[in-house]
Parts: C-alpha cells; sequence; structure tokens
C-alpha cells in the first residue's frame, strides 16, 4: 500500500507499464545525466569480492531491480555470473526480463517485496539494492535489511547505492531538504536523517566501507564478523 502513491510524479506508485518505460529516462533527467554513472560505482566493490572466485558458481541478487538496467552493467562485466532481478512490481519486471534477454541462461526474475523475499538463507553471493531505501517508510527499511542479511552467504557481500544523507556532503544539504518537496519523495526526509550503521547493525551487517559518489554513496556490508 505505501508504493500505490505519487513518486516522481508518477501516480501509480510504479506498477505500470508507461512508469517502466518512464523511470529510466526520468531519472537520467532528474540527476543531470549522472544517474549510470553513479549506479556504476557499485561494480567496483562487486568486481573485488568476485575476484578470483569461479563466478558461473556465485550468485548476485538484485533487490528492487526495478528495469534491470543495472544489471545489464553487471552482466557487461559478469556474463557468467547468475543473477537475480526481484521487484514489487510486475511491469518493471517485464522491462527487466526484456533487457537481461542476451543472458537469459543465468538471469532469473522474482515478483516480490523486498521486505519478504521468498528466496533461501544463505543463499546470495552478492546482494545488490540501488535507490530503494529512501524510499521506504523506517518500518519497512529494517525489515528490508534483515531480509538482505538473511539470504547473504557468511562470507558475501551487500552494495548498496542510495542517496547522499544529511551532512555526508554539507554543501548539498539544502538540496536534500528540498528534494522530497520538490520531486515527491514521502519518505524521503526521513531517510536522510536516519543512522544507517545503526540501522544495518540492527540486522546483522556491518558497514565495511562508504563513498560518496555525486549525489549518492555507496555502502559496503558484510555479515557482522565476517572478515
Amino acid at each position: 500500500a505505501y508504493y500505490r502513491q505519487n513518486f516522481h510524479f508518477q501516480t501509480d506508485g510504479y506498477f505500470s507499464a508507461h512508469s517502466a518505460r518512464l523511470y529510466d529516462h526520468q531519472v537520467e533527467v532528474l540527476f543531470g545525466g549522472g544517474a549510470d554513472a553513479m549506479r556504476r560505482q557499485a561494480l567496483v566493490p562487486i568486481h573485488a569480492h568476485l575476484a578470483g572466485r569461479r563466478q558461473a558458481e556465485c550468485r548476485l541478487l538484485d533487490v528492487a531491480a526495478g528495469t534491470g538496467r543495472f544489471l545489464t552493467f553487471v552482466k557487461d562485466n559478469h556474463p557468467r555470473l547468475e543473477t537475480t532481478a526481484l521487484d514489487l512490481s510486475q511491469a518493471y519486471l517485464d522491462e527487466a526480463r526484456r533487457r537481461l534477454a542476451p543472458w537469459a541462461r543465468s538471469s532469473h526474475a522474482v515478483l516480490a517485496a523486498a521486505e519478504a523475499m521468498p528466496l533461501p538463507d544463505a543463499s546470495q553471493d552478492v546482494v545488490t539494492c540501488i535507490y530503494l531505501f529512501h524510499e521506504l517508510p523506517r518500518r519497512v527499511r529494517a525489515q528490508v535489511a534483515a531480509e538482505i542479511a538473511r539470504v547473504l552467504r557468511p562470507d558475501g557481500v551487500a552494495v548498496l547505492v542510495d542517496s547522499l544523507q544529511t551532512g555526508d556532503d554539507p554543501a548539498m544539504d539544502g538540496l536534500l531538504r528540498l528534494f522530497p518537496l520538490a520531486f515527491h519523495e514521502p519518505y524521503f526526509a526521513d531517510y536522510a536523517g536516519q543512522d544507517l550503521t545503526a540501522l544495518f547493525a540492527g540486522a546483522g551487517l556491518a558497514v565495511r566501507a562508504t563513498e560518496l559518489a555525486f549525489l549518492s554513496k555507496v555502502i559496503v556490508l558484510a555479515k557482522d564478523g565476517a572478515s
């Protein structure tokens, strides 16, 4: 129900084919042509984690995969990696399947909410999540963090890309205050002030690295206690 409202001026909350067709172009315009460049920063820790591993035997889950655009970047670099696109919107998953058709043998799609993923415990070597957490109510953020921890293998890595938060880059704080008002982001203001390190710690995930990337930041997480 929390997604059946206006996000980015899309009044159907991402559930229509029309929304799926608009999304990537709309986000590129919103970020001044920098959206893909920010998403691709997640490829760096993914590559570091997979180096030296038999990639055909590894699994990557993209939570809230949307149109699958980020997964095409992953596949360009790791074509033999088993990937799963999970999303709440059938229309967006249909678009993801179309984009990932060149890698159909190693690409899968799951229609589900991120807070209740129908996947086995400790089944994923890598979990990615791109621009989801700022669009979740606080209660659901905690549930999604717990689900990421549950499906991640003990030696796995989770890589998140999401918006800057207040204080990450003080020069951007004014823009962060304006953003939810100008672009219809109902949960953004709460996200901007939340302690993500504490959020993930509550789910059993430890922050291993954080790097700013223009209007976004990349957060690398591992199971608490894992090297």
